[in-house]
């Protein structure tokens, strides 16, 4: 009987040059508009329902149509991207993105930011699986996973930046709010500016889908095949159930220690501030693993780390100092048994021609599942949070073992997965 091992043991660890990481970092802008949009909502949402004058109604559809259009534009956009062309998606919804974050930011009224909220979430969802498609087809084999992990860094960094800035102009009222958003317009320019002069393959190499079992084309049909619905599948149950409970503390974090675990406003956002910078540092030490054994070693230990952690906060019922020690196991397994592994896992595994629609696909159940519980959460957390606390956990739970099986079935028996070559001709810029 043959070995398999997996992916980080065939291709040994070795050196990426300098512009692949240029196309990491530019592709993970994606990422950090992504999360920099659905925080800044967050945290700007009651200075724009006092500023505005809305209704609660109205607060509650902006807030959920953030989540709702990054769910429908993963999925056109990715289908877009291996239609059209992932170069033209790449450019085009990162300034449909600055144009949403420009409306948002100089909106005079409720019914203003509103559409600017649909515009810049549409494009964010877009931009999300293009952009790993673009690292994915643009990486060595023996770097990939590296290089698709660092656009987590970037995810991570736009929570930390847009915290730490509602912070610093949390007196400010409207107009702090303004230079929040005023800064993703920025970020998206300059990276539509920096993104138009890299020059990318629009289609995976022949080498690359001649290792696939799966048909060369972008019909709709080849997702539906083992070879690509598999990896789909299993990627999407390990995304949805681990998303539940990240979501949830992502969104609802702040709100439930003040209305459960009993702490002030300013103790609640110091609190998820002050553990914010471990997750950054400790992604960063994901991504130097990431294409060496140890990724998916540590997977095992995390993620039964995470389980406790929400174990913990559950038996306390939420209590205050039940959900400190929660944040501080939360915050170092994350890193390692998160979004970042369920980023790599995708891309070693779905098949290179879909790799945009096939995460589309994905990305948008996940989002649409994390916008339903959301409208619920409140509700579920007043009557027993508990109960809330419980249900998180079991998800997690879930997500364990689903990752214990994209490890084993996925990665370890099919190494070569949507290897790539070494070099598809990115542009030193």
């Amino acid at each position: 009987m043959s070995r398999f091992l997996p992916a980080a043991e065939v291709h040994p660890e070795q050196p990426i040059p300098k512009h692949l990481w240029k196309v990491a970092a530019l592709s993970g802008m994606a990422s950090y508009l992504d999360a920099a949009l659905i925080v800044s909502i967050a945290v700007n949402l009651a200075i724009y329902r006092d500023s505005y004058d809305m209704g609660v109604w109205m607060a509650g559809a902006i807030s959920a149509i953030v989540t709702g259009c990054i769910a429908v534009g993963s999925l056109v956009g990715g289908r877009l991207a291996d239609l059209f062309g992932r170069r033209r998606v790449y450019n085009l919804d990162i300034l449909c993105y600055a144009v949403g974050a420009i409306v948002i930011t100089l909106a005079p009224n409720d019914i203003v930011l509103f559409v600017g909220v649909l515009v810049a979430g549409l494009a964010a969802g877009a931009d999300l699986p293009t952009s790993l498609a673009v690292v994915s087809d643009a990486a060595p084999p023996e770097g990939r996973a590296r290089l698709v992990s660092f656009t987590q860094v970037m995810w991570v960094l736009g929570i930390v930046v847009v915290i730490f800035l509602g912070y610093l102009l949390s007196d400010t009222g409207l107009t702090g709010a303004r230079f929040i958003t005023g800064h993703l317009v920025v970020a998206a320019l300059v990276t539509w500016q920096l993104r138009s002069r890299l020059e990318l393959p629009d289609e995976p190499a022949e080498e690359e889908v001649a290792q696939e079992a799966v048909p060369r084309g972008i019909e709709l049909k080849n997702i539906c095949n083992r070879a690509a619905l598999l990896p789909m599948v299993a990627t999407f149950v390990y995304y949805v159930t681990w998303g539940i409970g990240a979501n949830t503390f992502g969104q609802f974090g702040t709100y439930l220690l003040v209305t459960v675990s009993g702490a002030s406003q300013s103790l609640a956002t110091g609190i998820n501030l002050a553990f914010l910078p471990i997750a950054l540092v400790l992604t960063f030490v994901f991504v130097r693993l990431a294409d060496t054994a140890w990724r998916d070693r540590l997977f095992y230990v995390f993620t039964v780390v995470q389980v406790v952690a929400f174990c913990i906060a559950s038996l306390t019922a939420g209590a205050l100092v039940g959900m400190l020690v929660f944040f501080v196991l939360y915050q170092i397994s994350n890193p390692f048994a998160g979004e970042a592994s369920y980023k790599v896992w995708s891309q070693l595994t779905l098949p290179p021609d879909t790799r945009g629609t096939t995460q589309g696909l994905t990305y948008a159940l996940s989002r649409g599942v994390f916008a339903g519980v959301a409208f619920v959460t409140p509700a579920l957390m007043d009557y027993s949070a508990s109960l809330l606390l419980w249900s998180i956990t079991l998800c997690m739970a879930a997500s364990g073992v689903a990752g214990v099986y994209v490890i084993h079935v996925l990665i370890r028996r099919s190494p070569d997965t949507a290897t790539a070559p070494a070099s598809l001709g990115v542009a030193r810029t």
